[in-house]
């Protein structure tokens, strides 16, 4: 047998981390909490690394959304006009480095098609060739505000597009969804170059719509204009020191304590100090 193979079908040795996990917990959990609960202890048995626990309760999350939940709001959209010509078009493509663009006839209820940005390449390097937008579109694929998300997820990979328009009740475009705002409330953010600088200086990151990632050092105050909420910036510089003050002693990673209806759960940590947090804000029902 190759030594290169580290699946060996001999021993506990060759059990994957599902198999482990079975082993480690009875009974089967019974609801959404229950499975939280056995990924979080399984993290903490080290039978799965944080990365993965995280991996695992986004699956679960993405099973309970709609896409009403996640969809980039219509006043948020970046449209292009189907009159749009390539002097006016390509300056817009560049800045705002999206790769698709929904492409509109007289106002974001009447989406024409979707634009690639790669089959503009043609006309940058041609430059006397004319520009009709509606014979490179893409044909729109529409879906509900109440769709599922792992439905949606499900056809955006069996149908291989990559971008949806969100309709209301009414048939009114509320917004759009990407494949890539799925895939991030499963793995975490997906950072490019056109994110570094933001990074770099903006410590709150939305995950989705109740649910962000917080650095542990983000001042008090700052942390109170984001989230409009009333922690005491006399009690603490950073909202750290906020969590340490709730908990009452040094929280381990995975620890959760719910301040002023805030859920605030550490997903980094070592014995000295907090890194990283996963603040989920309460849902407020319309």
């Amino acid at each position: 047998m190759s030594d290169d193979n580290p699946y060996s079908t001999n021993g506990s040795a060759s059990k994957g981390w599902i198999e482990k996990l079975k082993d480690t917990f009875s009974p089967e959990p019974t609801n959404h909490e229950e499975l939280v609960d056995v990924i979080t202890e399984a993290e903490l048995n080290d039978v799965i690394n944080p990365q993965t626990r995280e991996m695992i309760e986004g699956v679960i999350e993405v099973n309970k959304m709609k896409v009403r939940d996640i969809m980039i709001p219509r006043a948020q959209m970046i449209t292009i006009d189907i009159n749009a010509t390539a002097d006016t078009l390509l300056p817009q493509v560049i800045e705002s480095a999206h790769s698709r663009f929904p492409v509109i006839s007289e106002d974001k209820d009447h989406i024409e098609g979707i634009l690639l940005a790669k089959d503009l390449l043609a006309y940058v390097f041609d430059q006397e060739k004319d520009l009709i937008l509606k014979e490179i579109l893409r044909e729109a694929v529409i879906v509900p505000e109440s769709k599922r998300v792992d439905v949606l997820l499900k056809d955006f990979r069996q149908q291989r597009y990559h971008m949806a328009i969100v309709v209301d009740e009414y048939g009114g475009v509320s917004g759009l969804v990407t494949i890539e705002d799925i895939l991030e409330l499963i793995v975490g953010e997906i950072e490019d170059e056109h994110d570094a600088d933001e990074q770099e200086t903006d410590g709150i990151r939305p995950l989705n719509k109740h649910t962000y990632s917080v650095k542990a050092l983000t001042p008090v105050s700052e942390f109170n204009s984001f989230f409009e909420s009333n922690f005491n910036e006399e009690d603490a510089d950073t909202i750290a020191g906020i969590i340490l003050k709730g908990f009452g002693h040094m929280p381990e990673t995975g620890d959760k304590i719910t301040l002023n209806n805030i859920e605030f759960k550490i997903t980094n940590s070592d014995k000295r100090r907090i890194q990283q947090l996963k603040v989920t804000l309460p849902e407020v029902n319309s």
